[in-house]
């Protein structure tokens, strides 16, 4: 049986960019291991979750109901429910890589770990399959391999979630919610991805972004796919990067 390693934080992972693949992966037969920092149970973003204070907005920004029944039933699971430290695992017992998004501030432990960083580097020398999404682009992006002294990704084409996407969600909520869509008020995702990058050109945008894909409309979605790597936006890109990934691992 093939194996996925999947790193989340502490607290505030995406639940839709860990859930749905999560279920994707089990319906086919791909086993998945959650790591953490601390090897305890990790939990989702509590407002991505219920929508709570995002008023009107709602309905766009917090996650959908098909991702909340999944991540409730990923949350039962018996493989979340007793995770691993990122210092347990090692690359070479696991077949590919997830590395979903979050964006409150309390995913820093995630996207700041220099222990995982490690690991992202051992799966991309080994051209193992690697799926990343919104900011869990971030951690691939700081993941410098020694020996180039460049990221892991420097040469590759990919997205992530979009300026124009990360201030939207600010702007539309920095009423009351402050700089809460603002994982690093002082740049964006897209900007430091771009800056890893051998040219800006290998940064794609892709078309507008409004509508969330569905496994009946794929069209709406969005991915970048190069050679063991693919990559997608935000939760409205979900579907295609899992059903992608999917795929990956098992032509791997």
């Amino acid at each position: 049986m093939k194996n996925v390693l999947v790193p989340l934080p502490c607290l505030g992972f995406d639940p839709s960019e860990a859930a749905i693949p999560w279920k994707i992966l089990g319906h086919a037969e791909i086993k998945v291991t959650f790591i953490t920092p601390d090897g305890n149970q990790s939990a989702p973003d509590p407002r991505m979750l219920n929508g709570k204070d995002l008023g009107i907005f709602r309905s766009v920004l917090a996650a959908r109901q098909d991702a909340v029944d999944a991540c409730i039933e990923m949350q039962r699971s018996e493989e979340f429910k007793q995770p691993q430290s990122y210092e347990q695992v090692n690359a070479d017992n696991f077949d590919a890589l997830l590395l979903p998004g979050g964006h409150d501030k309390t995913v820093k432990d995630y996207l700041e770990s220099p222990i995982l960083q490690q690991l992202v580097v051992k799966f991309f020398n080994q051209s193992k399959p690697v799926a990343a999404v919104c900011h869990g682009v971030l951690v691939a992006a700081r993941s410098i391999d020694p020996t180039t002294k460049q990221s892991v990704i420097y040469d590759y084409k990919t997205t992530a979630l979009l300026k124009s996407q990360e201030m939207a969600g600010y702007n539309l909520t920095r009423l009351w919610l402050g700089d809460y869509y603002l994982t690093y008020p002082e740049t964006t995702v897209e900007e430091e991805v771009k800056a890893c990058l051998e040219s800006p050109s290998n940064f794609y945008q892709g078309k507008f972004a409004l509508f969330r894909d569905t496994p009946d409309k794929l069209a709406r979605g969005f991915i970048v796919k190069d050679r063991n790597y693919v990559s997608a936006r935000w939760p409205g890109d979900i579907y295609n990067l899992s059903f992608e990934f999917r795929d990956m691992i098992l032509k791997d």
